[in-house]
């Protein structure tokens, strides 16, 4: 979420005295129990869409013999950036030592240690006028879901351990960077460009994306890929994770307002007409293509307009909205079916043709919509300025994380190895990985 609606949040408390000019001093913020209920509804809302959300969706989409292993990868990185997010996460994005606005530096790209293992957090520290405990929860389900949707695009083919190991690393040199230069408030490299992303069309989803694209391609395709059926073992799975994510989703877009306000309540509805446009513009773009509407392709058109509206939700109006959903429904369906053809690469579970695609679509269009000229509700006067804004925050994102990454997972390869071998892809990753099976034989 940002942080640029915390700004000036703080109370200025005026006294006048008898006998004194007027005084004004700033105020300890103070708590706002609105606020904070909100903001609680909504960490829960974003962990429910990683476990079981997430979880779900991923799992019903692969092979039966590799269902729990999809699973595990989930719940596994949730428990693990937990930690990591208390240990170090939160105080490398969020830390704003050294920062100093329109001055680069490295402050600028990544934060401090200052808050290491949340030194200073007790019960009583504000972030706004709500518990800075509850924010870091907030965020820590951002930073988990975020390398979670990774997993969509190596699905059925990566070792437990290397994955484990892949998601600390890249979650320390890729997520927490960005979200420093996004999130963190005047001084971070991408704030200071002007990049707006409200709820984390670039932190999660761009980020997320193309790091699922270049994992793919550094393991390579499943075996028999693609002349071999793999075909989903159980959409019903993947319907209810899709039905689950559009509920959590809402504490995502609503609540990175930061409040229960006006713009909370806009987030919401712009974020239900996204993906409301987003599902009916894949399902006919399908319909059309391939003659019949199916199942996956609406749930995949649900996600790809949650994601595309992510970074506009605080700035766009309903039409700005509508349109976005439209244009990620059918541009996301044609990047997941006929690109990943023409191009080849075994994306499994189109984490970087709904989210990567998705992000950017969202990204670039939220330069658009955001002018008040368009029914939107950002500060963007010359949006031609804002679209190559947004370009530029796109850009810079997409090389650097295609970089990080592939730099890391070639050492991991090197050192311990990515890829099960044939004999364990073959029998399934729940059986080789887990010794488990998730269904009955």
């Amino acid at each position: 979420m940002t942080l640029r609606q915390f700004a000036g949040l703080g109370a200025l408390l005026s006294l006048v005295m008898p006998g004194m000019a007027m005084a004004e001093e700033a105020a300890a913020p103070v708590l706002n129990s609105g606020d904070t209920a909100w903001m609680l509804t909504a960490t829960a809302l974003v962990l429910f869409m990683t476990i079981p959300g997430l979880a779900l969706f991923y799992g019903g989409m692969v092979r039966s013999k590799n269902v729990l292993s999809v699973m595990m990868q989930c719940f596994a990185i949730t428990g693990l950036i937990s930690i990591l997010w208390m240990v170090y996460g939160y105080s490398l994005a969020f830390d704003t030592t050294g920062m100093e606005e329109g001055v680069v530096n490295f402050n600028s790209f990544v934060g401090g240690f200052s808050k290491a293992f949340l030194a200073g957090v007790t019960p009583a520290s504000l972030t706004s006028l709500f518990p800075e405990a509850v924010f870091i929860t907030f965020q820590m389900t951002f930073a988990i879901i975020t390398p979670a949707l990774i997993v969509g695009a190596f699905a059925e083919r990566m070792k437990f351990s290397a994955m484990l190991i892949f998601m600390a690393v890249w979650f320390t040199l890729v997520y927490a960077p960005i979200a420093h230069m996004v999130w963190s408030g005047a001084g971070g490299l991408m704030w200071d460009w002007g990049v707006l992303d409200f709820a984390g069309g670039t932190v999660v989803h761009i980020n997320a994306g193309i790091a699922g694209l270049v994992a793919c391609l550094v393991l390579g395709k499943r075996k028999g890929f693609p002349t071999t059926p793999m075909a989903p073992h159980n959409l019903g799975y993947t319907l209810m994770g899709a039905a689950m994510l559009w509920i959590g989703w809402f504490g995502f877009n609503a609540g990175s307002a930061a409040a229960a306000n006006g713009t909370a309540g806009m987030a919401m509805l712009v974020t239900q007409i996204a993906t409301a446009a987003a599902a009916l513009g894949w399902m006919f773009a399908e319909w059309i293509t391939h003659g019949k509407p199916s199942a996956l392709g609406i749930a995949s058109g649900v996600v790809a307009g949650l994601v595309a509206i992510t970074p506009a939700a605080g700035t766009v109006g309903p039409m700005g909205a509508l349109v976005i959903g439209l244009v990620s429904g059918v541009v996301c369906f044609f990047c997941a079916t006929s690109l990943k053809r023409k191009m080849g690469y075994d994306d499994s579970l189109d984490a970087f043709g709904v989210h990567g695609i998705g992000g950017i679509v969202g990204a670039i269009l939220t330069g658009v919509f955001a002018a008040p000229a368009l029914g939107g509700f950002g500060t963007v006067e010359d949006i031609g300025a804002q679209v190559w804004v947004q370009a530029k925050g796109v850009g810079f994102t997409v090389i650097y994380t295609a970089i990080v990454t592939y730099v890391i997972l070639k050492v991991l390869d090197l050192v311990m190895g990515l890829r099960v071998n044939e004999e364990e892809e073959a029998v399934g990753l729940d059986l080789a990985q887990h010794n488990e099976r998730g269904y009955n034989l």
